[in-house]
Formats: structure tokens, sequence, C-alpha cells
């Protein structure tokens, strides 16, 4: 990867002040090696923009993984997937960060930036034309997800704590088939889909334990734990990872992944979507690249 010379670091404008400080850090960190500039941002409309007028910059994302999402759609509707960018982690989870093997530590992130190098990883695009970095799921999760969107600015990660405990406990299912590759998977009701890239979703519950990020293939574990007792069983195992090897539970894995049933709502990278009755998701073969650790490579 060629030396870098310039960078457009894109930051949320509405973040808090513990955000702007650890955004402050990581660009003087990142200025010891490179021309900076900050741009905020509030809307994918204006990450559209500071992606479309970066020149000759590379970008780097301070956020989480939905922050990553929103900058990767932006690349892919500007044909520049092929370009890689940096990320400083920022988020609640910073799951895709864990698998990568990214500091956490802004400072150590930005130096990463600086020095890392580019490394190719999978996509998933869907018929609506939404993409996919880390994870998507349907079922309890999604609805975890919904229930703990109002707690996260209080709690953070305890957040999906508590939105899994109360979706786990209320909810009875919903009825769909899964398709992968063609071939049903499941078709009868289900607690939970979740198709992964990365491993983990909402701060490192292994979802999808077996996933790699940069094999061309995307993880499936679908629940039917729907029982009560069941339900319990499944949410103890998931944090778990050995929630995989229940009889209730079916995985796969493949290029294209199809869902559809009596509406739901599915998490794609930490944003909650739908209803719909109908989703398929397909491996993008173009990728997408980050500035990952020079180090051992990282396939969780």
């Amino acid at each position: 990867m060629s030396p870098v010379t310039g960078l457009v670091v894109i930051r949320n404008a509405a973040a808090g002040s513990a955000h702007e400080d650890a955004v402050d850090a990581a660009v003087r960190t990142l200025r010891e090696g490179a021309d900076v500039e900050v741009v905020a941002t509030s809307s994918p409309d204006d990450c559209d923009g500071a992606v479309a007028s970066r020149g000759d910059r590379r970008v780097v994302v301070c956020g989480g993984d939905g922050s990553v999402h929103v900058i990767v759609a932006a690349l892919r509707r500007a044909d520049a997937l092929d370009e890689p960018i940096g990320v400083i982690p920022l988020g609640t989870g910073n799951d895709l960060a864990r698998a990568i093997g990214l500091p956490l530590d802004p400072v150590e992130a930005a130096r990463v930036v600086l020095t890392g190098r580019s490394r190719r990883l999978d996509l998933l695009a869907d018929d609506d034309d939404g993409i996919v970095v880390n994870a998507v799921h349907l079922g309890v999760g999604a609805e975890a997800a919904r229930q703990a969107a109002s707690l996260k600015p209080r709690l953070g990660r305890l957040a999906y704590l508590i939105g899994g405990v109360s979706a786990g406990a209320t909810s009875s299912g919903w009825r769909v088939t899964v398709r992968v590759d063609g071939t049903a998977l499941v078709d009868g009701t289900v607690l939970q889909v979740g198709i992964g890239l990365g491993r983990s979703v909402g701060g490192g519950s292994p979802l999808t334990p077996d996933s790699v990020l940069d094999d061309r293939l995307a993880d499936v574990v679908v629940s039917q734990a729907v029982g009560p007792l069941a339900r319990l069983g499944y949410g103890l195992r998931l944090r778990r990872g050995t929630h995989v090897e229940r009889p209730d539970v079916r995985t796969a894995r493949g290029s294209t992944v199809e869902a559809v049933g009596e509406p739901f709502h599915y998490n794609t990278d930490g944003e909650v979507r739908g209803p719909v009755e109908r989703r398929v998701w397909t491996i993008d073969p173009r990728g997408w690249r980050l500035i990952a650790p020079a180090g051992p490579t990282h396939t969780g």
C-alpha cells in the first residue's frame, strides 16, 4: 500500500463530548504522518458529499459498525470500493473492529491508519440496494435492538443485554422460510436468523462464531428455540458461542441468503429496518478494503 499523504476524517456532527475528545486525540496522531482534513456529517447524504469531495485523500471513519456501513455504502455508490478506508472505532459495540483486531484506543487505531496494510473484506448486498459489512439478523435480535435503542445513550453495551433479555422473554417467533443458495434451510417458526460476515453482534455476542471475514461466504445460523425454556437456553448459550450446538439450531454457509414469510424487522450493522416480508442478501464479489493492523491476520 502506498504511503499516506492526505486523509479526510469523517466524524459524527451529533456526537457527544467524549466522542469529540477521542476524535481530537486520533486526529492529533494522524497529523504526525499525514495532512488531515476533518469533515462533520449528520446524514448519509452528508457522507456521500464527503466521499465525493475526497479528492486523492484516503477516507478515515470515526465511529462504530453503523458508521463504517454508511461510508462503505457511499463508496459503493461512488464505484470506489477498491479504495481502503481507515477506522477509528468509537461505536457502542465495535464488533467489526474486534473481528479485525483493530485497537479500540483511538490513538492506537490512528497509528494503524498510518502504518497498516490494505485488506479485502467481504460485503453483502441486498435486494433493496442495502449492504452489510459485519452482520444482519432478524427475529429476536432485531427486536432486542429496537428495545435497546433508547437505552444505548445511557447504558452503552449494557443496553444490548437488557434489550435481549426483554425481547427473549416476550418473543413467540416468526414464521419464515430461509434459503441458502436456493436450498431451504428452515421453513417454519424461528426465534432468530443470523447472517454473518464477522463473528459477533451487540458488542461481543458470537452470533455466527465460525464466520471468516474474507472467505467470500456468509455464515447462516437459524434458531427455532421458540418455547420459553428453549429461548432461555438459547440466549445463555449465545453469549458463549455454543448455541450452534443445540439441536434446534441449523447452520449453513453460502453466497446468497433469502428470508421470506410474515413481516419481520432486520438489524443490519446495528441499524434496524423493516418490516418486510422478503429480503435477499448476496455476496458482492468486489468486497471492500480496510486498513488493518500490519501484524498477523485476524480472520474472525
